[in-house]
């Protein structure tokens, strides 16, 4: 995809910000009293209801029980997950606002309680929401004033993994009128990025509906290799 295209899909978008003032506006932080062990912050799939979402609960469970007596926190990132992607300004608008909030969090957390270790994930849309809260930079051709400014530096210290499960593919996001995802370098060694065997949305294959593949990481074996690599970072 072009540099121009990107920047008139994103125009678009942020009148459509500007207008409402949805995205615009500070999002509330929760935060654990006293601190957590562990914050999950998850960014649940295309379409799901408000949570964390089916594959984000498999995953939290197998992490639950891998940490043993360590306390863990989990904050849903709030955002619409959106569906509708045939014109792509829905699926912008609605991953501007996941990155934002997500984001907003990830360093509320790492402020007030800088001994907590932050995982941050996703499923699909989610999973894209959750790559780019990692960008060390605004992707090319996508205007800066747009989209939130990728996070300092050092809050990568506060950040113990990534995980990403049906990422969308390079292919796909350039189908649905987005940038591609470019995890940033200090999350590249803490981040584990899975891929089902034929899920048509990760594995490259251009624009289309989901395979039941895309469904499947709760039972694979996914969620616990993620729920055992995360473990082993903490």
């Amino acid at each position: 995809m072009t540099s121009r295209r990107i920047i008139r899909f994103l125009t678009v978008v942020g009148a459509a910000i500007l207008t409402t003032g949805s995205l615009m506006s500070p999002t509330p932080i929760a935060s654990a009293d006293p601190c957590p062990d562990v914050e999950a912050v998850f960014a649940r799939g295309s379409g799901e209801p408000p949570g964390v979402g089916g594959i984000g609960q498999s995953f939290i469970d197998a992490l639950r029980a891998q940490i043993g007596n360590r306390s863990l926190n989990v904050y849903p990132v709030n955002y619409p997950a959106s569906t509708d992607f045939t014109a792509g300004m829905e699926f912008a608008a609605t991953v501007v606002e996941g990155i934002r909030d997500a984001a907003d969090h990830v360093q509320a957390t790492a402020a007030n309680c800088p001994n907590t270790k932050i995982v941050l994930g996703g499923f699909s849309q989610g999973a894209a929401v959750a790559g780019f809260v990692t960008a060390a930079v605004v992707p090319e051709g996508v205007p800066a004033a747009l989209v939130p400014p990728p996070m300092p530096p050092e809050v990568a210290n506060h950040v113990a993994a990534v995980v990403l499960f049906g990422k969308p593919s390079d292919q796909w996001l350039r189908g649905a009128g987005a940038p591609t995802v470019v995890i940033g370098p200090l999350y590249v060694p803490k981040t584990i990025d899975l891929c089902a065997d034929g899920d048509t949305i990760c594995d490259g294959a251009p624009l289309g509906g989901p395979t039941v593949a895309h469904a499947s990481y709760g039972f694979n074996g996914m969620v616990n290799q993620a729920a055992t690599f995360v473990a082993g970072r903490l």
